[in-house]
């Protein structure tokens, strides 16, 4: 995984993972990062320094991080995650109501979203939204068959 400080062309500023860099450029390309604040799709990488392993110390390339809570996305790792304190609290609502009318307007396919999001993309099954949980892997794989998925927004209420 690799680290990058993002800004918008608004000059919001924010972080981003990524498995590698042309992951990076090729989401960026296709319109994929966006800007958490105004939902800018104009997004650049900003300067800022390079992460070096101590090795032995125990800390990963990730500045600061255990080298065993590093995410590594072959092996099923959760997805990096960040605190939402300072955050506006509009915002926050703005999540939430986002991830209300989604799931208002989607049905529940539990740990079969894979499968099914395959279904209806190939003409198998009922066009419609909706949303479960997949394993990173499967959201890889989605993603490389050209599949439209994105995460739904875990709220602190959520207890995630």
């Amino acid at each position: 995984m690799i680290h990058y400080a993002l800004s918008c062309a608004s000059g919001h500023e924010f972080d981003g993972w990524f498995r590698n860099s042309s992951d990076f450029e090729g989401q960026a390309e296709r319109g994929l990062v966006v800007c958490p604040i105004c939902g800018a799709s104009e997004v650049r990488k900003r300067l800022m320094a390079p992460a070096v392993s101590k090795g032995t110390g125990g800390t990963s390339a990730v500045k600061g991080m255990p080298a065993d809570t590093v995410p590594d996305p072959k092996d099923g790792a959760p997805a990096p995650a960040a605190t939402l304190s300072g955050v506006d609290p509009k915002i926050m609502e703005k999540l939430r109501a986002l991830k209300r009318e989604i799931v208002s307007k989607a049905d529940y396919v539990g740990s079969d979203f894979a499968e099914e999001a395959r279904k209806i993309h190939y003409g198998e099954a009922e066009e419609r939204g909706i949303y479960g949980e997949a394993s990173r892997e499967s959201v890889r794989e989605l993603t490389d068959e050209g599949i439209p998925v994105l995460p739904l927004p875990a709220l602190p209420e959520e207890n995630n």
